[in-house]
C-alpha cells in the first residue's frame, strides 16, 4: 500500500517528466512536422506568389 509521500513523489516525477520532457519534445515535433509539410507543398506547387 502506498503512503501519502510515495503518491506525492510519483506525482511530482510525472509532472517533471511532462513539463520538462514530453511537452518540449512534442512542441518541437509539431513545429518540425509543420515546416516539413510546408516544404513539401512548396516543392510540389512552387513557392508562394508564382
Amino acid at each position: 500500500m502506498r503512503t501519502h509521500l510515495d503518491t506525492r513523489r510519483i506525482e511530482l516525477l510525472k509532472f517533471i517528466f511532462l513539463a520538462f520532457v514530453l511537452v518540449p519534445v512534442l512542441s518541437v515535433g509539431v513545429v518540425a512536422a509543420y515546416g516539413f509539410a510546408v516544404w513539401m507543398v512548396q516543392l510540389v506547387a512552387g513557392p508562394p506568389g508564382l
